[in-house]
């Protein structure tokens, strides 16, 4: 008998967790190799959140916390999505978790059962379909084409939700493709939520404030306040304030799913270190221009890297409304072979060559749900997207 559960067997490994491995193992035998696989800010923690995680340390705030988080948290958030989102919510309607993906993590398990299927627009982050079926649930995936900006469109949602549907996913600005909902676009995929009731939404809104070019962030919530109490809305402090390793995200929604929700955080848990949400609580209260700021700066990466890949024969390069990623189209590139002997048949093939030959890590699209694409992150200096750039372009030229 194996020791390894059954419901392992369709779990895989992050394609972007295993792509940064590799690169510290090139890195480790003395190649320098630049790292674009990693959706991590490059910017510091803001100074204050620091100072406040500090001065809890040294006001003896180290003892086990709230289960579901510090009143002085859940004030911050309820300000937060006031100000950011025009929500209201009160302290029985918020959950704190160890990051997003905990969030995610403890609303399927306690939600869902054998069978249920989870609506997902495609592409989409890696962890969401092994989450569902950990949690014994069914990921429908959903295409979000290129041509059409990589959006969700309300007859391909209509068309996947079926009377065994428990939960659609929504992640705009996108991970990996960074597209993002206009107001009309986001009023549009309510009005197909509306047409059925029975069906939860939650929106992952961690890239809330990584939008470019004016564009307006929006969420389903406060688009459609019919849908509010059918909506778990899901956010962190991780990107906005390159917090992600003090793991800490939260949610909100009606006071039924919070319940179940928070139950499973109890049990998963235990709550988040103090001094993590005494950090997070300043970064939420405190000032904030650097987020505009940061913006700013992202935007002008972006531009960057669009520049130049949007040169390379072979590459197709969408421009993303938001986040920090560049999702290539590399199917001019299929079936030649790379300089080091390498046939270049998928996605897979095209960034296994790409870091071992070149050195610059990416990330298959096939890890993401939709092919033959690669992820770039330039979540990092104009030095390494400059250098990563170059090596790409001269690794696309090579090939025969």
């Amino acid at each position: 008998m194996s020791v390894i559960a059954d419901r392992l067997k369709n779990v895989s490994i992050s394609a972007s967790a295993a792509m940064t491995q590799r690169a510290r193992e090139l890195a480790a035998k003395g190649i320098k190799v630049v790292s674009l696989s990693s959706g991590e800010p490059d910017f510091p923690t803001p100074a204050h959140a620091i100072e406040a995680a500090h001065a809890a340390a040294l006001a003896g705030d180290t003892k086990y916390p709230p289960m579901d988080g510090t009143p002085a948290l859940k004030s911050a958030i309820i300000r937060k999505f006031k100000r950011d989102n025009n929500l209201d919510y009160d302290a029985s309607q918020i959950v704190v978790s160890g990051g997003g993906k905990q969030v995610i993590f403890n609303a399927m398990l306690a939600t869902c059962n054998p069978g249920d299927e989870v609506v997902i627009p495609t592409p989409s982050w890696v962890s969401y379909a092994d989450i569902v079926k950990f949690a014994g649930g069914v990921p429908v995936a959903v295409p979000c084409h290129e041509q059409a900006g990589f959006k969700l469109h309300p007859e391909d949602l209509e068309a996947a939700i079926t009377p065994r549907t428990k939960w659609l996913f929504l992640n705009f600005p996108n991970n990996p493709t960074g597209a993002a909902c206009s107001r009309a676009e986001m009023a549009a995929i309510a009005e197909v939520m509306l047409r059925h009731p029975n069906v939860w939404i939650m929106t992952d809104d961690i890239y809330e404030h990584l939008v470019y070019d004016d564009f307006q962030f929006c969420t389903i919530a406060e688009v459609e306040p019919r849908l509010y109490d059918r909506v778990l809305t899901m956010n962190g402090v991780s990107k906005a304030y390159a917090m992600t390793g003090w793991r800490l995200g939260f949610c909100a929604g009606p006071k039924e799913l919070i319940s179940v929700v928070s139950n499973v955080n109890g049990q998963n848990g235990g709550g988040i270190a103090t001094l993590t949400q005494a950090a997070a609580t300043a970064a939420l209260d405190g000032p904030q221009d650097l987020l505009k700021e940061r913006a700013a700066i992202y935007k002008e990466r972006r531009d960057f890297v669009l520049d130049r890949l949007s040169e390379v024969d072979g590459l197709r390069c969408h421009k993303p409304e938001g986040a920090f990623y560049i999702y290539p189209n590399i199917s001019g590139l299929i079936g030649k072979t790379s300089k080091g002997g390498r046939k270049i048949e998928t996605d897979v093939d095209f960034v296994t060559a790409l870091v071992e030959e070149h050195h610059v890590a990416t990330v298959q699209g096939a890890a993401y749900g939709m092919s033959p694409f690669f992820r770039i992150s330039y979540a990092t200096s104009m030095e390494k997207l400059g250098e990563g750039c170059a090596r790409i372009a001269q690794f696309c030229r090579d090939m025969r």
